[in-house]
């Protein structure tokens, strides 16, 4: 057998077309006013065109979910990627809107988010890498709000912020542990004002999850001036319009709020455009480019982060609560390998057939299935085909899908691009035709206290029998009720690994216990942030980095990026 490719030596083998070329199949037109190209095979959309797109009639949205993840791997992305190229393989026009990657896991354990196989966006070394600048710019907006906090303090602090009570940390796009805890100002002129610190990775920012929520630049400089960044010493809160900091970061952010087009391998649209974390926040691209995607195309495939229990449970409760948008079919991606894994085998033993291993991890398929259908939505399974899979696999996986009467499709665009992805199209096509938005419904409704809606994420989504929390995070809650926030939604950040809050809890365990370790507001993203279990928001690096076979070669080309 033939070694295979890997993703760069895909990508880089491919011709790529002017990005001209590939705006102009969603006819936007060939004009400065329109977009902005970022070299020959990137360009962002702008504002003014944005605006004319306003009464154009919408396309279905498909979000693309998964089966909790494994180190056996799912394919979200490359799935979207394929799903998108299999529905204009059939003659369908499709976007694909992805988020941007960030360089944390690319040069950390999980590598780069831009698919794989012969189902990619590309370029990828550039999307992998800087893209557009749109991280360092919320990077460098997230680190002026930093820096006017402190400066405001060393000049007299005339809103009297408790210098013990800001919540407001700094922010880089990179892993890097060493920074969850610093301490500052601990020599030369402001040595008089002494704190404790830290940093979070960029994509865990408040600013990241604003930017992805905001409808337009005014929009985002309201909810940026409603940023929570401290409480003064009467216990009331600051928000980050006392100090004026709204307008500078929003104009730190104006081009990079601009969508972010690219292309498929086969040629097709893309918008990849924002990131947020998908544990401290919601896990979705950008609504500006979801709409714009859905105004320039019959079909939208989006896809969120994580599993179903975390990127679902938030797209649907969070960002479709705050842009009204509603999918018409929701994919849920699994591999035989993974299920072998939630069915109780290690990572070295998922190359023979195993059916009683993968019966007994369907269990975790099942939960999701059961999960979506709470929404009023109808899904499909996407079997990620992989090349060990056998006949007697993906038999038992169809037949438990058939048990259920949910549609289930096996699909090889990782192999064979939009062409292994037609059959999953037109069985999401045909969903999306069927679909009633009417069906749609939120897991909670907003008059729910924070507390409970909690408790009906953990028992309704995840299992769950009770969940706990110290009197410090009960008075935070009240706290936050209190200020006016108790209708905000919430977002659960856990493992993603598990259902529980253990990761190494595989499958889909019951009657488990909730954790709460603390409560954050994001007043300005509008959803109280709730952190269970040993969740960081700054990851470290693995002991074997990606970053250590990533260089240049002789040729001046990246390797080591997959």
């Amino acid at each position: 057998m033939s070694k295979f490719k890997s993703d760069i030596e895909i990508a880089r083998k491919a011709k790529l077309k002017p990005i001209k070329k590939i705006l102009t199949k969603l006819k936007v037109p060939d004009k400065p006013e329109a977009f902005s190209p970022m070299g020959r095979h990137i360009a962002k959309i702008n504002f003014e065109y944005l605006k004319r797109l306003q009464n154009k009639k919408e396309g279905k949205l498909i979000l693309v979910t998964a089966i909790s993840p494994t180190p056996a791997g799912e394919g979200k992305t490359t799935t979207s990627v394929g799903l998108s190229d299999g529905i204009n393989k059939i003659g369908k026009k499709s976007i694909v809107c992805l988020r941007e990657p960030s360089l944390g896991p690319s040069f950390g354990m999980k590598g780069g988010a831009a698919g794989g196989g012969y189902a990619q966006v590309v370029p990828m070394e550039q999307i992998n890498l800087h893209f557009t600048g749109d991280f360092h710019a919320i990077t460098s907006a997230h680190n002026l709000l930093s820096a006017l906090i402190d400066n405001h303090i060393y000049w007299g602090n005339k809103l009297n912020i408790d210098e013990n009570r800001i919540v407001w940390k700094r922010v880089l796009d990179m892993n890097d542990r060493a920074l969850r805890f610093i301490n500052i100002n601990t020599k030369g002129v402001a040595k008089n004002y002494l704190r404790q610190d830290g940093f979070d990775i960029t994509v865990a920012s408040e600013v990241m999850a604003i930017f992805c929520l905001a409808n337009d630049l005014k929009d985002l400089e309201n909810r940026i001036g409603n940023i929570t960044i401290a409480y003064n010493k009467q216990n009331k809160p600051i928000y980050a319009k006392d100090l004026n900091a709204h307008g500078p970061m929003t104009v730190l952010l104006k081009e990079a709020l601009r969508p972010n087009v690219t292309q498929t391998l086969e040629h097709n649209p893309a918008i990849i455009h924002g990131g947020p974390f998908a544990n401290i926040a919601h896990g979705c691209n950008s609504v500006i480019a979801t709409k714009t995607a859905l105004k320039l195309s019959d079909y939208v495939v989006t896809e969120a982060g994580f599993g179903a229990d975390l990127g679902a449970e938030k797209f649907l409760n969070i960002k479709c609560r705050k842009s009204k948008l509603v999918p018409s079919c929701v994919v849920i991606v699994a591999t035989v390998r993974a299920l072998k894994m939630h069915g109780g085998l290690e990572k070295d033993n998922l190359k023979k057939e195993n059916i009683p291993a993968l019966k007994k991890g369907l269990v975790n398929l099942e939960r999701h299935i059961s999960n979506i259908k709470k929404f009023g939505l109808e899904p499909v399974v996407a079997i990620n085909h992989f090349v060990l899979d056998t006949n007697n696999e993906i038999k038992e996986i169809k037949k438990f899908c058939d048990n259920i009467s949910v549609q289930v499709s096996v699909s090889s665009h990782w192999a064979n691009g939009g062409k292994g992805a037609t059959d999953l199209a037109k069985k999401v096509i045909k969903i999306c035709k069927n679909s009633n938005k009417n069906n749609f419904k939120y897991l909670y409704t907003e008059k729910l206290s924070p507390w409970k809606k909690i408790e009906k994420i953990a028992k309704e989504i995840y299992g769950a029998k009770t969940v706990t929390a110290s009197t410090e995070v009960m008075n935070d809650l009240r706290k936050f009720e209190l200020n006016g926030y108790g209708n905000l939604p919430v977002c659960i950040a856990k493992t993603q690994y598990s259902f529980s809050v253990d990761p190494k809890l595989k499958g889909a365990p019951q009657n488990h216990e909730i954790p709460i370790r603390e409560v954050r507001l994001s007043s300005g993203a509008n959803f109280i942030v709730v952190v269970c279990g040993s969740i960081m928001t700054m990851p470290g690096l693995p002991r074997v980095p990606a970053a250590d076979k990533i260089k240049l070669n002789k040729k001046g080309e990246t390797e080591g990026l997959f």
